[in-house]
C-alpha cells in the first residue's frame, strides 16, 4: 500500500483519536464556540448520544499528516454542450503550453467574452447525478464483500465538496451547507448554496463575471483537442463541457469515492498514468511585491493544492493576468511540493491541520448520521467562526438521491446476502 504523506503518516482511527485528543493549552487562542465544544472532540465516545457540533479550530488538528492512500482511478465520464453524460472520456483536452523561451505569452483573456461564451446555467441544482449515474454504470466493480454494504466505499461524493472540508479551518468568508443520507451502508455528501451564495451569485457584478470566464478561457489557450493538436482559441467556450475523474482513496479509516472535473491531461508527462499525468490550469493577478505573493500563498494557493492534492493531479499551471486581461507569464506548482512554498510562514496554513480535520469531519459523520434511509437527510452547517453543526430532515427539500439511483441499487444483491 502507498501512502502519501507530507511530515509522516498516521493510521486510521488511531490517527483520528490522537488529532481529536491533542492539548491546546499551549496552543493561540481560537473562537469561544469552539472552545466551549473541545471536550466533545476530546472524548467524541464519552456519551451514548452523538455529539451536537464539531469545532473548527486549526490548534485542535495541529498533528502528524494522516495516512492518505495514493489516489486511483477508477473510471471516467463526459458532460457534452448540452451536459448531457456520456461515460466516457470524449470531452478530455491536452496540454499544449507555449514555448518556454519567448516574449510573455499574451493571451486575451477577455477575447470572446461577448459573442463566443456560452455559460451553463449555475442556479440549476444537478447534485450527485452525474456521479451517480457513473456508479449505476460501474457498480459491478465497486461492488464490496462486507455486510451490510453494496458499494466498496464509506463516502461518495465531488472533490470540491472535500476541498472545502479540507479549507475549512482556514476559511474566514464562505459558510457551506453539506447534506449527508446513508444509503445502504454508504454515506452520501451532496452541497446546498447557502443564502449568502445565493445573494452573491444572483448579484454577481460584471467584473467578477468577466473574471469567471478568462479562467475558461485561457484552458482553451493551453488545451487542445487531440494530443498532437494545437489549441484554437477562435471557438466558443461552453461551460457545459467537462470530463471528470472517478478516484478511489482512502484518508485514515475512511474510504472514498469522489469524482472531479478535469482540465487537461499531459500526452508528454513523466507520469503517463491517471491522475498524475493530469494537469490542472489557473488564473491569477500578477503580482508585484512580496507581500502579493506572501498573501497569495495564505490566502488562494491553499484551495488549489486541496483541489490538486485530492484526486492525485501533481502539476497546477498558473497563468498570471495584466491589468488589460491578458498573461503576461506563466508558473508551474508541483502540487506535492507546495508545502514547501509556506512551511516557514508561520502563520499561515498547515496542509496537516487541513486533512486531520476532514478526517475528523468524516468520523464526525459516521457518528452521527447512523439511520440507513435514502430520506433522510442530516444537513451540516457551517459558518466561519463557528463549529459545525446540523439538522435532520425527512422527506424535505434537502433529499438529494433520485428514485432511479435508489430503486437501480435496491435492486442489486449484496454479494454477502
Amino acid at each position: 500500500m502507498i501512502v502519501i504523506g507530507i511530515q509522516g503518516q498516521v493510521r486510521g482511527q488511531r490517527a483520528e483519536t490522537q488529532t481529536l485528543m491533542k492539548h491546546t493549552a499551549s496552543s493561540r487562542s481560537f473562537n469561544q464556540e469552539d472552545h466551549e465544544d473541545e471536550s466533545k472532540v476530546k472524548n467524541p465516545r464519552s456519551d451514548s448520544k452523538p455529539p451536537l457540533t464539531l469545532p473548527v479550530a486549526p490548534p485542535l488538528y495541529d498533528a502528524p499528516f494522516p495516512f492518505y492512500r495514493r489516489p486511483a482511478e477508477m473510471g471516467r465520464f463526459s458532460l457534452d454542450a448540452k451536459r448531457c453524460f456520456h461515460g466516457d472520456a470524449r470531452q478530455m483536452r491536452y496540454y499544449v503550453p507555449p514555448p518556454a523561451e519567448g516574449p510573455s505569452p499574451g493571451f486575451d483573456l477577455r477575447d470572446g467574452y461577448r459573442d463566443r461564451y456560452v455559460q451553463r446555467d449555475d442556479s440549476v441544482r444537478e447534485g450527485l447525478d452525474h456521479l451517480l449515474q457513473w456508479i449505476v454504470e460501474n457498480r459491478k466493480q465497486l461492488q464490496t464483500e462486507d455486510k451490510g454494504k453494496l458499494l466498496n466505499a464509506d463516502f461518495v461524493t465531488w472533490r470540491g465538496h472535500l476541498t472545502k472540508v479540507l479549507t475549512t479551518p482556514y476559511e474566514s468568508r464562505e459558510g457551506w451547507l453539506l447534506a449527508v443520507t446513508l444509503f445502504r451502508g454508504t454515506l452520501y455528501i451532496s452541497e446546498f448554496e447557502t443564502e449568502a451564495a445565493r445573494r452573491e451569485r444572483e448579484q454577481r457584478s460584471e467584473m467578477l463575471k468577466e473574471l469567471t470566464y478568462m479562467g475558461y478561457k485561457f484552458e482553451q489557450y493551453m488545451c487542445a483537442d487531440t494530443p498532437d493538436g494545437i489549441p484554437d482559441p477562435t471557438g466558443v467556450v461552453n461551460t457545459n463541457e467537462a470530463f471528470c475523474t472517478v478516484i478511489r482513496s482512502r484518508l485514515g479509516s475512511h474510504s472514498l469515492l469522489f469524482s472531479g472535473e478535469v482540465d487537461c491531461t499531459d500526452p508528454r508527462s513523466p507520469s503517463p498514468q491517471p491522475p498524475s499525468c493530469y494537469v490542472e490550469l489557473k488564473t491569477s493577478k500578477v503580482m508585484h511585491s512580496p507581500a502579493q505573493r506572501r498573501s497569495f500563498y495564505r490566502h488562494k494557493i491553499i484551495k488549489w493544492w486541496a483541489q490538486s492534492f485530492l484526486p492525485g493531479v501533481s502539476r497546477i499551471v498558473a497563468g498570471y493576468r495584466g491589468p488589460d486581461g491578458s498573461v503576461v507569464g506563466l508558473e508551474t506548482f508541483e502540487t506535492m511540493k507546495i508545502f514547501k512554498l509556506i512551511r516557514d510562514d508561520r502563520g499561515c496554513w498547515k496542509p496537516a491541520v487541513c486533512m486531520n480535520f476532514c478526517a475528523a469531519f468524516l468520523a464526525f459523520l459516521k457518528t452521527v448520521v447512523t439511520e440507513d434511509n435514502p430520506k433522510l437527510v442530516h444537513l451540516f452547517a457551517w459558518n466561519p467562526g463557528h463549529p459545525v453543526s446540523y439538522t435532520v430532515h425527512q422527506d424535505s427539500q434537502y433529499r438529494f438521491l433520485p428514485d432511479w439511483y435508489v430503486e437501480a441499487l435496491s435492486a442489486e444483491k449484496s454479494p454477502t446476502s
